[in-house]
């Protein structure tokens, strides 16, 4: 303990306070001696001369608390009383306590739960190197604003750019990969050789691409993502240099990519190979099936990348005419392509969390300021004895920190568990374009925005309660000492409170209402067929083995005789490039038979589909017919479009015998209408209606396709079957995605993003409400307690009950409509700036807001009858003794 003695005084006082205590006793014995001894020097008696030296040395009390301020030591002893102060008023206090400490770590759980997804998807950078340098790169048209690249331009972007240090491409696929138990469908991505290397990703074992393995003829190499090292192969290091077969195809594994590496815009993917541009999309500059990947050189803006990306696009368009025409460029930061999608809604997300809470501040800061009012004769006699004001504002300072501390924590705590569980709840297929979220939790930044939220909060509760009592107010209670001479004062900072919970309140309701609305539309959207009864499986066919035409055809006759076969199937249906809700995507560039033709892109949905694909549906037939399974290859080329693309191509005649083909009208390509069906939901659930192609399955077949299945009992029930049944076909035969069409539809990225949005702002807007009814509750009950004994004299001069009720649902009134009114407007701008989140929803939506105000004012009345109905059973005599 010698160590202490080395200290200084004022830190030495903290350990050895009774030592130094003494010392200072010490010192002042010897100054009062020795003036005590210089006035008797003087001629005065011994107990003149102490009294003397007393009066000389200014008290003796005083002189120790100055020494003890000069070591600081009375600031520590303070603090540390004002902690212990503060905890036995919190302990004396368990109501207001547990409310308060309740009420605030909600607000701060539902903030930091959602900003914590905030942070992930928007603030922490990619991890990637230097990832902010780094830009998706796509073309764009008048349908598409970030539209697929074809192979050839991609070539052409890539040697005439003088903005990217590198430029890649990159596309989803899938391949069949034969293991020992069998073949399976794996999800896989083809990229030129240097992807990896403008992401800044290096290899966990094994090597990356080398340059020119992306060309033809370069040997077929694969990389393993970790997942797939540890699933299929156990984890060995020796993996590499071993072979593997991909769609009967001989690969070589040259490596595997980390254990944390995702690449969110294409999602979930086993292994990556090499695009070596032999594919007939890649050979053709009018099919567009890639995306690209840009790293900015140094001084190079993504501005300056868009405007010299565009102007080669122009070039290439002027050289192109017939494939390019109306093509452009875009070029965005690659952040934004990864979370376009979710950012609306996880601001929307985080401006709920943020109203909550407020709210919470603002009932907090409202049982603070009910509380100091009971508090004011206290502070009064503290002032008097001497109290300085800013001795008392670091005593409300204490109190507001220790109340927040506790809440932080609880909310820190419960926030965690709220993230983790948020987490889970998101689908694996879509967790996989998310990779961001995944290991989400408490981190570097969550702790920071806690702090500042909770620094922002004791800041609110210091100073508010020293506000509401200044010097003269302390005095007057000081004087008063009446319970009634906070009443009018109190009322009116409550009201002013209550007003802004409503407000709040009816922004956070009308927005969950115009959330839920816009959500049930969403799932109840035409979708042009039934929906129910219906399941469908997915197939991908050994590429070696069917390379003909006939050979798919014969396969895919061969599954809908045998499904069609089982027990409960009323019909089977085939579809290649998407099932229904799977996006406007896989188009056609069509042009007219016998039309002026200026090289323009009449663009729609094109869909591969067997002849009782639309009785499967029960899609109806508007005009003509269906296909019949006699369409095949060896007869004219025929096509059923949909009730948009007649609508817009044919506004007034009929399509029926109408003939078109591709842009240069080949012999192969045109294709005559037979049909026109009414519009099917190609799209999205929130999309728009494209036109679209129906080509026979038997005239274009395809190795990957999708059966689909209507049954007469719980779709559920056959899906099992499916599978089996397509491995009986043919075992090296690979599935997937088995469900049905009424999961598909509740499953979907769409729906599941309008769906978690409405339930966590509905479950903001019921917390609200509940605080907003409390809060009023609260003050009118506080009012009818201020003014017993104002009710009493009434009743007892003959007032009726009816009376008391309107004077107590007046005030009440008032303050609902203010808040109502007032969370009206806050509700429409808020509507306005969540416009992307609303389907088939205004954001004025008049019987929304109705019902919202309806129910507010209505929760909030009841809340404040409960008071009023007490009023009206005031015993006159109780009253008139009443404070």
């Amino acid at each position: 303990m010698r160590w202490i003695y080395k200290l200084p005084l004022r830190f030495r006082s903290l350990f050895h306070r009774s030592r130094v205590e003494n010392e200072l006793n010490d010192e002042i014995r010897f100054h009062l001696e020795r003036l005590t001894d210089e006035f008797a020097q003087q001629g005065m008696m011994p107990e003149e001369a102490r009294f003397a030296a007393v009066r000389e040395l200014g008290g003796v009390e005083q002189i120790k608390e100055e020494c003890r301020d000069m070591r600081r030591v009375n600031y520590i002893e303070n603090l540390v009383q004002d902690v212990r102060f503060s905890l036995r008023l919190l302990a004396k206090n368990p109501g207001f306590t547990v409310v308060g400490i309740f009420i605030l770590s909600l607000g701060m759980c539902g903030s930091l739960a959602i900003f914590g997804f905030v942070d992930a998807a928007l603030i922490k950078p990619l991890p990637y190197r230097n990832s902010t340098r780094l830009v998706g790169v796509t073309e764009s048209d008048a349908m598409f604003p970030r539209a697929y690249l074809s192979y050839p331009d991609y070539l052409d972007w890539k040697k005439l750019n003088n903005v990217f240090n590198s430029m890649d491409v990159w596309g989803g696929t899938g391949f069949l990969l034969r293991t020992a138990e069998g073949t399976q469908p794996v999800a896989g991505v083809r990229v030129s050789a240097g992807f990896f290397r403008t992401l800044g990703i290096t290899p966990l074992l094994g090597r990356d691409f080398s340059a020119g393995e992306d060309q033809a003829g370069a040997p077929k190499t694969v990389m393993l993502t970790y997942a797939g090292w540890q699933k299929w192969f156990g984890g060995k290091p020796e993996v590499v240099g071993r072979p593997v077969t991909l769609n009967g195809i001989s690969y070589t594994i040259i490596g595997v990519l980390p254990r944390d590496f995702q690449f969110a815009p294409r999602g979930y993917a086993d292994l990556w190979t090499t695009l070596q541009g032999t594919d007939p999309c890649d050979l053709r500059r009018s099919c567009h099936s890639l995306e690209g990947l840009g790293r900015l050189k140094d001084g190079a803006s993504v501005e300056t990348a868009l405007a010299e990306m565009k102007t080669i696009a122009a070039d290439l368009e002027r050289q192109y005419p017939g494939s390019n025409r109306g093509q452009s460029a875009s070029v965005v930061p690659l952040a934004e392509v990864i979370v376009g999608d979710i950012r609306p809604i996880l601001l929307v997300l985080l401006g709920g969390a943020g109203l909550l809470l407020l709210i919470a501040y603002v009932n907090v800061a409202g049982l603070l300021v009910a509380r100091s009012e009971g508090r004011k004769r206290e502070i009064a006699v503290r002032e008097a004895l001497g109290a300085s004001s800013w001795r008392l504002i670091r005593q409300f300072a204490t109190e507001g920190l220790l109340l927040v501390a506790i809440s932080g924590a609880l909310g820190l705590l419960s926030a965690e568990w709220i993230i983790k569980l948020l987490t889970r709840l998101i689908p694996p297929d879509m967790m996989a374009g998310m990779p961001y979220l995944q290991g989400l939790g408490l981190n570097l930044h969550v702790w920071v925005f806690s702090a500042a939220i909770s620094l922002l909060a004791a800041g609110l509760y210091s100073v508010t309660p020293i506000l509401r009592l200044s010097l003269s107010e302390m005095r007057e209670g000081l004087a008063e000492g009446s319970r009634g001479s906070a009443g009018t004062m109190w009322r009116r900072v409550g009201s002013n409170l209550v007003a802004v919970e409503l407000a709040i309140a009816m922004v956070l309701l009308s927005g969950a209402g115009l959330l839920g609305k816009s959500l049930y539309r969403l799932l109840h959207v035409d979708l042009g067929f039934q929906p129910d009864h219906l399941a469908m499986l997915e197939v991908a066919a050994p590429p070696v083995r069917y390379a003909k035409d006939p050979q798919v055809v014969e396969l895919g006759r061969r599954v809908i005789g045998r499904i069609a076969s089982l027990p409960g199937v009323r019909s089977v249906g085939i579809v290649t490039q998407g099932l229904p809700l799977s996006g406007n995507s896989n188009t056609d560039w069509i042009r007219f038979v016998g039309r002026p033709y200026n090289g323009e892109h009449n663009e729609v949905n094109e869909r591969h589909v067997s002849s009782a694909y639309f009785t499967t549906l029960q899609a109806k037939l508007l005009r003509g017919r269906y296909f019949t399974d006699a369409d095949d290859a060896s007869k004219p080329r025929v096509v059923i479009i949909n009730q948009a693309l007649a609508r817009k191509y044919f506004p007034n005649e009929d399509p029926l015998g109408k003939k078109y083909g591709d842009g240069g009208l080949s012999r192969g390509s045109i294709k005559e209408i037979v049909g026109v069906v009414d519009d099917v939901k190609e799209g999205t659930l929130d999309s728009e209606i494209w036109p679209a192609e129906y080509i026979p399955f038997n005239q274009s077949p395809d190795t990957y396709f999708a059966v689909v299945v209507r049954t007469s009992q719980a779709e559920q029930s056959v899906l099992p079957t499916l599978d089996a049944v397509i491995h009986q076909i043919d075992p090296d035969t690979g599935t997937r995605g088995e469900m049905t069409m009424t999961e598909r539809i509740h499953g979907s990225q769409t729906a599941y993003l309008h769906r978690s949005s409405t339930w966590l702002i509905g479950g903001f807007a019921t917390l609200a409400l509940l605080l907003g009814v409390v809060g009023l509750y609260g003050v009118i009950a506080y009012s009818v307690s201020r003014r017993t004994r104002e009710i009493g004299v009434r009743i007892a001069l003959g007032a009726q009950r009816s009376t008391v009720y309107g004077l107590i649902l007046k005030e009440a009134g008032w303050l609902i409509s203010v808040g109502i009114a007032a969370g009206l407007l806050g509700s429409i701008v808020a509507a306005t700036l969540m416009h992307k989140l609303l389907f088939g929803t205004q954001a004025y939506d008049v019987p929304t807001l109705a019902a919202v105000a309806s129910l507010l004012a209505i929760s909030a009345l009841f809340a404040s009858y409960i008071p009023a109905r007490r009023a009206t059973r005031v015993d006159p005599m109780v009253a008139l003794r009443y404070e």
